[in-house]
């Protein structure tokens, strides 16, 4: 059964004026707030609403959907089996994309999803997940509706498995009718020619909310009034504690810090999501043995994430495999501090190494902890750096811009499907 979180505007699929929302229906199969989550429901608040309605279909319920629905975007619940929804994508393969009672559930689930779309009078389907991307996309084919694609994620050998890296390969120049990647770098392990049909649009992030003009034209420190922290500099890392992430490599680079710079503090901010439980054990064992106690805090899951950066001194992101992107660090930059990240993914596409930020070897504890000394010890550099990064965000990774972008590739797949 279907659930309806909120009302919209109803428009046939067929005969719409062009004067007339197009409806486009986003699906998503968890509701938890991971990257890709939160990059949707920031892209469904800056679509243009007089020319395109989103509208939300989720797969499973949780934070994401009180989230969207607070936004006002019409969101529906179509719940899938837990045992598909919570499979780990670092765990898919062979044995658990063929399980016969998953396929079977699966494919039944994609009538329904199909027989949805039809009676929502969906114009344009936009998947943004991997499990969406297949099923939503046997959905929209099903229901005869234009797909397009959200990849998040790299389609690669040291991200996902490798059956799963050719099943996404394969079907990408087949099953959507435009893919979009949230970097270059991404859109690179997805093919290695060029798509016929694909854009590289980077999520944005809403620059205006974090920062506030004064009359001379420049621009403020969002929440200006948290003063720095001279005494006792705070350094945080965000994101889902996952072994990918780096909170390992974090907390053996503050532990060389702490030598040199013994009152420094530092915050893990965020928890871990889809069965990760034992490595944030693991780290917080870390934090035991490596003595950091009085060092470091775990926030655990925050919705007042801005905020957060906002009162640190140095952002550090640490993944340990290519980002797909790095929300995070924009999130950071947009907030004018300087950040250290690890140069892999598409984290290269939004960090000017040596001007925003310092970019660092995945898994180099050293590197990390030397490009975070630097920082302290220059405060004149990473103030300047953290202007930088914020003029870089302005420029080119707003949400609006994102959402103009995400646009005009509607326009582009509407058009080739009604010629």
């Amino acid at each position: 059964m279907t659930e309806t979180s909120a009302p919209a505007l109803r428009v046939p699929a067929d005969g719409a004026t062009e004067a007339s929302p197009r409806r486009v229906l986003f699906i998503d199969h968890t509701a938890l707030l991971g990257g890709g989550e939160i990059a949707l429901l920031n892209l469904t608040k800056y679509i243009d609403r007089s020319r395109y309605t989103p509208i939300v279909l989720l797969f499973s319920d949780g934070p994401l959907r009180q989230a969207l629905t607070d936004a006002g975007v019409e969101t529906h619940l179509l719940p899938l089996s837990p045992d598909v929804v919570n499979t780990r994508k670092d765990t898919l393969g062979g044995k658990s994309l063929l399980r016969i009672k998953d396929l079977v559930s699966t494919v039944r689930f994609a009538f329904k999803a199909a027989k949805f779309i039809r009676a929502q009078k969906v114009d344009l389907v936009h998947t943004n997940s991997l499990k969406g991307d297949i099923i939503g996309g046997v959905a929209a084919k099903l229901a005869g509706r234009p797909l397009i694609w959200h990849i998040r994620d790299r389609i690669e050998n040291d991200y996902l498995p490798s059956k799963v890296v050719w099943l996404f390969r394969h079907l990408a120049r087949r099953l959507p009718d435009c893919v979009i990647a949230n970097s270059a770098a991404t859109l690179q392990t997805l093919s290695r020619e060029k798509l016929e049909h694909s854009a590289a649009i980077h999520s944005g992030v809403d620059f205006d909310s974090r920062v506030s003009v004064v009359h001379d034209g420049t621009f403020e420190r969002f929440n200006r009034e948290t003063p720095k922290n001279p005494a006792n500099p705070l350094i945080g890392l965000v994101g889902r504690i996952s072994p990918w992430k780096g909170q390992h490599i974090f907390l053996r680079a503050a532990a060389q810090v702490l030598r040199q710079y013994p009152n420094v503090r530092f915050q893990i901010i965020g928890s871990a999501l889809f069965n990760e439980g034992d490595y944030e054990k693991f780290i917080r064992d870390m934090v035991e043995s490596l003595k950091l106690n009085s060092a470091v805090e775990f926030t655990g899951f925050r919705n007042d994430v801005p905020e957060l950066i906002a009162k640190l001194d140095i952002l550090v992101h640490a993944s340990v495999v290519g980002e797909p992107f790095g929300q995070v660090v924009i999130e950071g930059m947009a907030a004018a501090k300087p950040v250290v990240a690890t140069n892999g993914g598409g984290v290269p596409e939004i960090v000017v190494d040596g001007e925003t930020g310092f970019l660092v070897p995945m898994g180099d504890a050293e590197s990390m902890s030397a490009a975070i000394c630097k920082l302290l010890s220059d405060p004149e550099l990473a103030s300047k750096m953290g202007r930088r990064g914020r003029e870089r965000v302005q420029d080119h990774f707003t949400i609006q811009s994102t959402a103009r972008k995400v646009e005009r590739l509607y326009d582009e797949v509407l058009s080739r499907k009604r010629a």
